[in-house]
């Protein structure tokens, strides 16, 4: 695993070596150099100024560390005192490490490098004490360290600089890919979810269809034919009187023709959908508002307005699958704390409209809803299911204004039959 200098340092590098390093160097004054005619009880003030300035800006304020103010303020005053150090004793040149530590671990970028050069041109000083600057060549020999010093660590710096940001720059494409990893799960998921929504949906739609031509090669065929043979008896018995032999197969062969009529368009009336059966179009949308009312909670005001005609079955049925996916897209999406169903007989047509009060969204925008594009498979199939009868279907929307679907379908004329 990687490890980020100014982030995660080591606990020893910036809780002990520091501190040993001063221990060092004062350990080499106390051992190799004469402090007679010297403050030694300064330099060692001195010391125990710069371990406790490390110890409480730094040691013992975790929580300081991700401050940069107080972390600049920290190290600037660490420079200060070793820069007292170093100009009364050289050997506390051992002890200009510890300001290249803070300064990397505590710093950032860039004043890292202010900290780092403050350090370099410490250690460089330092080292070159030793070489008389009596003349040119010694002057030029204590320039050359220090610029050498401040050099090789600046550079060191950058390279740490630019080591980190390519971390950074990993770690940020790392994370674009598990979010893209992410993202793309997450539509697999849900095109798995379409995916069995349509096969769902295409099973119900041929089952639906199959049923419809039942219906209509019973009504066709076997109702019309049962009636058209009840009519020809009728006009039998009103123009020639029955016979008494005939009379008793006569009204058996009538009653059986109407029974079998009766029982075909029982036939056809089953073959309608469930809410359909045994109800008008109005009752059948009262009655799928309020089971889906009380399934999610938000209250459905459902209206008819005009005078009730007779329609097809298959629009009857269009209209309410119609209801029946838009209630559903409003649970799904809306957020709506309101719905309204509203079923209109206007003068050649039906209107079937369908309000909610939800987010709603706007259709102009690409990708923003399905209204525009064709998109969104319940709508797909609604719209199919409308046109196909001729009818048309009208969704309106705007973003915090809801969404209103509209479906309307042509009514057959006065006197004609379905």
């Amino acid at each position: 695993m990687s490890w980020r200098i100014s982030q995660q340092p080591p606990f020893v590098l910036v809780n002990v070596v520091p501190y040993a390093l001063l221990a060092l160097a004062v350990a080499i004054l106390l051992i190799a150099e004469d402090w007679a005619g010297a403050s030694p009880l300064l330099d060692l003030g001195l010391c125990a100024l710069a371990a406790g300035w490390m110890l409480g800006m730094y040691g013992l304020r975790p929580g300081w560390r991700d401050r940069p103010r107080i972390m600049a303020v920290f190290v600037a005053g660490l420079l200060v005192i070793t820069g007292v150090l170093v100009a009364r004793h050289p050997v506390f040149g051992l002890f200009t490490p510890a300001a290249y530590i803070y300064s990397f671990t505590a710093l950032p970028w860039p004043w890292r490098l202010l900290g780092v050069a403050g350090a370099a041109v410490l250690a460089g000083t330092a080292q070159a004490s030793g070489i008389p600057r009596t003349d040119a060549l010694g002057v030029s020999m204590h320039v050359i360290i220090v610029v050498f010093n401040l050099a090789l660590m600046c550079a060191c710096a950058w390279a740490l600089w630019l080591a980190e940001r390519e971390e950074e720059r990993r770690e940020q494409l790392l994370g674009e890919l598990n979010r893209t990893n992410r993202l793309l799960q997450a539509s697999l998921a849900d095109n798995a979810g379409l995916h069995a929504q349509l096969l769902a949906q295409a099973r119900e739609a041929g089952v639906l269809d199959e049923r419809r031509r039942m219906a209509r090669e019973i009504h066709d065929t076997l109702a019309q034919g049962l009636t058209g043979i009840i009519a020809q008896l009728q006009a039998a018995e009103q123009t020639h009187e029955v016979p008494a032999p005939w009379r008793r197969p006569f009204d058996a062969v009538t009653n059986l023709a109407r029974e079998s009529l009766a029982e075909a368009r029982r036939s056809v009336d089953a073959l309608r959908p469930e809410p359909l059966r045994t109800a008008r179009l109005s009752d059948a949308l009262a009655d799928v508002a309020g089971r889906w009312s009380k399934l999610h909670g938000l209250p459905v005001r459902v209206t008819t307005t005009g005078t009730v005609r007779p329609m097809t079955p298959e629009a009857e049925f269009a209209l309410l699958r119609t209801a029946q996916e838009a209630l559903a897209n409003v649970a799904r999406h809306a957020h709506a704390t309101r719905v309204g169903v509203t079923l209109s007989y206007l003068e050649h047509e039906v209107a079937l409209d369908v309000r909610d009060d939800g987010k709603g969204f706007d259709p102009a925008a690409p990708g923003t809803g399905p209204a525009t594009t064709g998109g969104g498979l319940g709508l797909t199939i609604m719209r199919q299911r409308v046109e196909g009868l001729s009818g048309t279907l009208r969704i309106e929307s705007e973003p915090g204004a809801g969404t209103g679907i509209s479906a309307c379908l042509p009514t057959p004329p006065p006197g004609s039959h379905a």
